[in-house]
């Protein structure tokens, strides 16, 4: 027997299943929930792949078309409202074993890989900008992402409240600043920024009750003003452009209040400290 061998764990015990394996196969409502957000990030990536397969097929070029655009993102929204619903209904009703894996995974497919994939598709057909910088740009976001998700997994804040940039509001925020700008290196850098905020130590409040609420309004009005500009409806373009300015104002703004917050109490504390 070799040095190997010996160091080998003899015990088998290890190998048997662990966690209650019958009920693990088990979906709920939520996990169909968290399903539903995995399917529709899938059907956003494949929208945007036919969008530039059609084209090149039949025109041998690729421009970008605000039908196949406004359509992934309406379908990203969609699996937002599903993500945030699935933990509600978990806590309503009941959640399976594997339910937070699955909400995990379809957050990597729906707000990691897909608004990463609309990146490469912005920015990779055009001679303005170096293709492996705008694969680094998406790599960034997917990268971000699945860090983001896995430290929400492991590390648990004493406020209660996100540490970093959720995924779903900086996948959002990415697909913002693709329907605003055209791709160059400038505004590669706020998508860089995106990816920052998602892996920073800022604290984002975590939407419950009136805030929960709001956030579906603020969803379904995204929504709707996709619809129109999508359709290419009068007013369209005006619709779009105020919701995504309207998005990435908002992510950088609360950064900067928490900061400001932050800076205000340790003023207090140093005058309460030279008081006493």
């Amino acid at each position: 027997m070799t040095t190997a061998d010996a160091s080998w764990p003899l015990d088998e015990t290890d190998d048997e299943p662990r966690g209650p394996v019958g009920k693990a196969f088990r979906l709920s409502a939520a996990d169909s929930l968290s399903l539903g957000n995995a399917l529709c990030g899938f059907l956003a990536v494949c929208v945007l792949a036919w969008s530039a397969i059609n084209q090149l097929q039949t025109n041998g070029k690729f421009a970008a078309v605000p039908q196949f655009f406004g359509t992934a993102v309406v379908l990203l929204l969609i699996g937002a409202t599903c993500d945030l619903f699935d933990g509600l209904v978990a806590r309503k009703f009941r959640a399976s074993a594997m339910g937070a894996e699955l909400d995990n995974l379809a957050d990597v497919i729906s707000f990691g890989f897909a608004p990463a994939f609309m990146v490469v598709i912005w920015g990779g057909f055009t001679q303005k900008v170096p293709f492996p910088l705008v694969m680094v740009a998406a790599a960034s976001v997917l990268l971000a992402g699945v860090i983001r998700l896995a430290r929400f997994a492991c590390v648990k804040t004493t406020s209660g409240d996100f540490m970093g940039l959720p995924i779903p509001m900086g996948a959002m925020t990415v697909v913002s600043i693709v329907l605003l700008f055209p791709p160059s290196i400038v505004t590669l850098l706020p998508i860089f920024g995106v990816a920052y905020l998602m892996v920073s130590r800022i604290e984002y409040p975590k939407p419950k009750g009136n805030l929960a609420a709001a956030v579906l309004a603020w969803m379904m009005i995204n929504v709707a003003c996709l619809t129109i500009w999508a359709a290419g409806l009068p007013g369209g373009d005006t619709l779009i452009k105020v919701g995504a300015i309207m998005q990435v104002a908002i992510v950088a703004a609360i950064p900067l209040r928490i900061l400001m917050f932050k800076r205000e109490k340790r003023k207090e504390r140093k005058e309460s400290e030279s008081i006493s």
